[in-house]
């Protein structure tokens, strides 16, 4: 094995192991100036029959995104029902999160399995597109809504302004990339641009995608209400992680927690957001006059939900496409 594979294969963990390192240094953190009896005790008391319901809550959040896939492949020639889209967006978590692809694993694995179903290239393509901008549009009002929510409560500041302006910016700018490339077509993109990887993977299948689809407005906002119950979604599974604790707090509380935690895990170099959603969330719950110890606590329960229980029926998802891939039989 060459000096250079291993130098690769360190840089492909190096993420992990920070983002490791920031949950212990929260952990700590919390340890240090709480309560670890009050930590313990909350955790060990958690009720589990509001345990159940923030499981059915983040199960309706994949069932927003499949509504979202839906509602664009229903102006297609092959409309696709829910019950075959759900397993793909758990399977897109996974690709998103895990697979390092420069960001596209989850793209190009929606794409895939999209044609998969008999559902043409392009349209594949443009339900991508079209999903994207949706997510991105309504993660935007979302942000804006966390920071009149903080105004409000007057923990608004210069810094938390220019937080979200630098967020809204990424967030105009991805989906912005991805209709500038499909205006080009499939034509190369200038040498420096051809540097990033992300940019060429979005070359190589955003030209594919229908125009008459990426204009339609009333098509883009309804995407885009069915992606921001996912927002709601999460934020509610925090309250009822709070719940669970026995340590109740309002949902404009758990929202912007959630949304101050989600963008600092998307601006964040750190795969799956870890440590960074952590801290993210248990910092802006603090703020707000929670307990560091119910903070941690609750975040921790609600990314049990969100992110390491759905990496198991995920992994399951994305083995089984690839051997039916590998083996030439579609679904």
């Amino acid at each position: 094995m060459s000096v250079a594979t291993l130098w690769r294969g360190a840089l492909r963990h190096i993420g992990w192991v920070l983002g490791l390192a920031v949950i212990a240094i929260v952990v700590g953190a919390v340890l240090r100036i709480g309560d670890l009896h009050a930590f313990a005790t909350m955790l060990e008391n958690a009720r589990p029959s509001w345990l159940l319901v923030a499981l059915g809550l983040q199960a309706t959040t994949y069932a927003s995104v499949a509504a979202g896939w839906k509602i664009v492949l229903g102006h297609t020639d092959t409309p696709q029902p829910l019950r075959r889209l759900y397993p793909i967006a758990v399977g897109k978590l996974f690709a998103d999160q895990v697979i390092p692809v420069a960001g596209m694993g989850g793209n190009m694995f929606l794409v895939d399995r999209l044609t998969a179903l008999g559902v043409k290239r392009g349209n594949a393509v443009a339900t991508l597109l079209m999903a994207m901008i949706g997510f991105y549009a309504v993660y935007g009002i979302c942000a804006l809504a966390m920071l009149a929510v903080l105004w409000i409560k007057g923990l608004a500041s210069i810094w938390i302004a220019g937080f979200v302006l630098v967020f809204l910016a990424v967030a105009t700018a991805i989906p912005g990339l991805a209709l500038w490339i499909r205006r080009r077509g499939r034509r190369p993109v200038s040498p420096t641009l051809a540097r990033f990887a992300s940019i060429r993977a979005l070359v190589a299948i955003v030209g594919e995608a229908p125009k008459r689809l990426l204009v339609d407005r009333r098509l883009i906002v309804r995407v885009a209400g069915v992606n921001g119950l996912v927002f709601f979604a999460d934020a509610a599974s925090l309250m009822v992680c709070f719940l669970a604790l026995g340590q109740p707090i309002g949902f404009p509380i758990a929202f912007v927690a959630v949304m101050t935690a989600s963008m600092i895990a998307t601006l964040g170099p750190i795969p799956l957001g870890l440590g960074t959603f952590e801290a993210g969330a248990t910092g802006m719950l603090a703020l707000m006059g929670v307990s560091v110890e119910a903070a941690l606590a609750a975040t921790l329960l609600l990314r049990v939900f969100t992110l390491w229980l759905p990496l198991v029926p995920g992994f399951v998802l994305i083995r089984g496409a690839l051997r039916t891939k590998a083996a030439g039989i579609e679904p």
